[in-house]
């Protein structure tokens, strides 16, 4: 799916990763970004089109989809990850709200896209996902489930999709400096580099898409024995 004159829509727009979606998108020459965010107003980029979208209100994704009957590419950003493990006193609501957003926004709004795909002409979603759909630990357990939950989606939605001439392109990475990995310690990408490598993959056709070392080496050592997953991670 190429870029250049396609139509995008980005949700999480306005900061981090999803913001570097909507600038690399107007670089290769998309003819329209529509930058989806909960409050428009926190949209600050010259060149796109502010769209206001909690992923969570089935309100605004269907003024979404009545607004961006154009769009050609869905671009599945917007998500949230909290801190805590499995077994904490307050798991049960957090993993709800990360699922709630990683996951059923993710499934809201292809759901709500996809007729808008097919009638230009298939389109693509490219949903991120991350290192930890396969890899977690007592940190971002909650967090883990949820990405992990994208990956499958991801794969659903691909087979479903197939037939309208969709591509489902999932991104897997791990740690990139934002907002959202401010106070974690270690090595971190800068969104410029994932989003280059996503948009690559996109531009190639793919599938799937490992946009970093460490997440390379991760999915390699799945069919390890032990599997990389089964080992305790820091």
């Amino acid at each position: 799916m190429k870029l250049d004159n396609a139509t995008v829509l980005v949700t999480g727009a306005n900061r981090g990763i999803g913001l570097a979606f909507a600038q690399a998108a107007l670089a290769r020459g998309a003819r329209k970004v529509y930058a989806g965010a909960r409050d428009p107003k926190s949209v600050k980029l010259p060149g796109v089109t502010p769209l206001q979208l909690d992923v969570n209100s089935p309100a605004d994704i269907a003024a979404a989809v009545a607004a961006a009957g154009d769009v050609t590419v869905v671009i599945n950003n917007a998500g949230i990850a909290q801190f805590g493990g499995l077994l904490a006193a307050d798991a049960e609501p957090r993993l709800r709200q990360q699922l709630e957003t990683n996951v059923f926004g993710v499934l809201r709004i292809s759901r709500a896209f996809a007729p808008v795909l097919a009638a230009n002409g298939g389109g693509a979603l490219l949903n991120v996902a991350s290192v930890a759909s396969w890899i977690t630990n007592p940190a971002l357990a909650a967090y883990a489930v949820s990405k992990s939950a994208v990956w499958s989606l991801s794969n659903g939605l691909r087979h479903e999709l197939r037939g309208q001439n969709t591509q489902v392109l999932t991104l897997h990475m791990a740690f990139v400096d934002t907002d959202m990995t401010q106070g974690i310690a270690g090595p971190k990408s800068t969104p410029e580099q994932i989003v280059a490598k996503a948009l690559d993959a996109l531009e190639a056709g793919a599938d799937e898409v490992l946009a970093d070392e460490t997440t390379q080496h991760v999915k390699l050592g799945l069919s390890a024995q032990p599997g990389v997953y089964l080992q305790a991670r820091d």
